[in-house]
């Protein structure tokens, strides 16, 4: 195994849980729990998609380094998603008091 791949398959393996976490909070079908799960598989294809861009940028860090920001902030962009929505009432989408 090449030593370039480490890291990709570390990032890779790491939205494996985050796809678990989709399917299952998906599951009861209401709107809130569909949003939920919507979420999470984002972060999840984000995470496979920073990984795959790790990868391809290979021995190049300055291209690396900026696929890996950009993965940064998409993932914590979607986690205050997450946050937000986890806030909302399931009933009528405001938020909670």
């Amino acid at each position: 195994m090449e030593v370039n791949a480490i890291a990709p398959l570390i990032i890779a393996a790491t939205g494996i849980p985050a796809l678990c976490f989709a399917a299952w909070s998906g599951r009861p079908g209401t709107e809130h729990a569909r949003g939920l799960g919507l979420r999470w598989a984002l972060i999840a294809l984000c995470l496979f998609i920073g990984a795959i861009g790790v990868y391809l940028a290979g021995d190049n860090r300055n291209i690396a380094y900026g696929v890996v920001i950009a993965l940064v902030v998409a993932v914590n962009a979607l986690g205050v998603s997450l946050v937000l929505h986890l806030r909302r009432d399931g009933n009528n989408g405001a938020p909670r008091k």
